[in-house]
């Protein structure tokens, strides 16, 4: 939902050479009826204001992003089409006014802020917005109204990034950004494994490696894995439902004889990542239905909200800790799964969540200090003929959990311009769900239902 302006917040109206103007309301409608008059609209005319009269924005907590030389800037968008600041409660009556205010504290020089090139909503430009309103109400005019300001933009941005690059490895990171659901796609760039080299404690814990082959490395993977449909929907489901990290373990069973871990059913821990007065009894309880259904633990599974489906450093090391203490002091192996759920990242191949499976390699006897090798495991994915009553409840558990948290997905508000999140989650979770099924159900969420699987119920 919408955030409304605090009692007395400072209002910051200075924004450079790119300011657009205030309109009226009348003015507002004008812009509607002019296409096919001959009263072609200027970049300048179209304000957020009227991006969020016409639904192509949402007001919310936390949608506005700038990035600019290394440092991020985060807004919310109100109701009157205004934004305010996150960290200081400023409130700035356009993009360029609070893009040209952010730049300046970071490099006095910067003349104007370049808004709606430089402020993203939910991971886009806001330029890529005010040209859908123009395609809509004025299908005529000259796309270059709004994109003329991007070049001069993403060319500084391209040389901030060189330049980064070539001080990242002299300079030590930044604290990390405890607002973890608040990270953009672009900023967390994969590694290669091999650029890694021996640990490094001044090395940024959250950077993501890519994945590596077993090939790559001259190894055959040493169990085979199959994975119940069922077990993939309630995951997904619990990664959707928040723009924090969620956290939640995999039951199975692992024979020995054929070396195939089955992995039957996931166990979210509705519980904080940072709580660890109850993360001891949320475990206890996850324990206790293990054993009730016969099950062994297997693995666990975490999510990347916003970001690449791929391992941290951290991953790896969690990861390794778990497959250590899977294979316990008997010398036997049990292979443990880690699954990486990224529900939302821009970088998905269409809606559908990116689950990345994946296993860690110890690294060489010879160089102990190394990071473990994070590699890609093959996976079988077996069609589950019915949703059970048992995931149906673990749904609306978290349902429960989930309902008056903060960081809450806001269903109704919009995934990319022409989809919602509710209808994000709703065409994911069918890519979980039996073809031949009919059956659906309905989870309440406040005053909204929100649907979740079985079959062709979306249609």
């Amino acid at each position: 939902m919408g955030s409304e302006p605090p009692s007395s917040p400072q209002v910051v109206e200075d924004g450079g050479e790119e300011d657009e103007e205030e309109l009226s309301g009348g003015e507002e409608a004008d812009l509607r009826s002019s296409s096919g008059r001959g009263s072609l609209l200027t970049r300048r005319g179209i304000t957020l204001r009227v991006l969020l009269k016409d639904g192509l924005v949402e007001p919310g907590d936390g949608v506005l992003a700038i990035h600019y030389l290394g440092k991020n800037f985060v807004g919310d968008l109100l109701t009157d089409g205004k934004i305010r600041w996150v960290e200081t409660g400023q409130i700035f009556n356009s993009p360029s006014a609070w893009a040209t205010h952010c730049k300046r504290l970071v490099n006095p020089a910067k003349k104007s802020g370049c808004g709606w090139a430089s402020v993203r909503y939910r991971g886009q430009k806001l330029v890529q917005y005010k040209t859908t309103w123009l395609h809509k109400y004025q299908p005529s005019a000259d796309m270059s109204l709004v994109s003329e300001e991007d070049d001069d933009e993403d060319e500084e941005e391209g040389k901030a990034a060189v330049q980064a690059d070539d001080k990242n490895k002299n300079t030590k990171p930044g604290l990390h950004d405890v607002m973890v659901s608040r990270r953009t796609d672009r900023e967390r760039i994969p590694v290669r494994y091999c650029t890694l080299g021996t640990r490094d404690a001044a090395r940024d814990p959250h950077t993501l490696v890519e994945l590596s082959a077993f090939s790559a490395i001259n190894r055959f993977q040493p169990f085979n894995v199959a994975v119940s449909s069922n077990v993939l929907l309630l995951m997904d489901f619990h990664c959707h439902l928040t723009t924090s990290e969620v956290v939640g373990y995999l039951g199975g069973r692992w024979d020995t004889n054929t070396q195939l871990l089955t992995v039957l059913r996931a166990f979210p821990c509705r519980t904080r990542l940072a709580d660890r007065d109850s993360a001891s009894a949320v475990e206890e309880e996850i324990c206790q239905n293990l054993f009730m259904r016969g099950l062994s633990l297997v693995g666990w599974y975490h999510s990347h909200p916003r970001g690449p489906a791929l391992p941290s450093l951290q991953d790896i090391d969690s990861q390794m800790d778990h497959q250590l203490r899977l294979q316990g002091s008997n010398n036997g192996f049990q292979p443990c799964l880690g699954i990486i759920c990224g529900p939302y990242y821009h970088g998905n191949q269409g809606v559908a969540s990116t689950i990345t499976p994946f296993w860690v390699v110890p690294p060489p006897e010879q160089r102990p200090n190394d990071y473990g090798i994070p590699v890609a495991v093959e996976v079988t994915y077996v069609q589950d003929n019915f949703l059970t009553s048992d995931v149906l409840n673990e749904m609306m558990l978290l349902v429960d959990y989930y309902r008056a948290a903060p960081d809450l997905v806001q269903f109704n508000q919009y995934w990319c311009p022409d989809t919602t999140m509710l209808d994000k989650i709703k065409d994911t979770t069918q890519n979980h769900v039996a073809e031949d099924k009919s059956a659906f159900y309905l989870l309440r969420m406040d005053l909204k239902y929100v649907p979740v699987c079985a079959s062709n119920l979306w249609q």
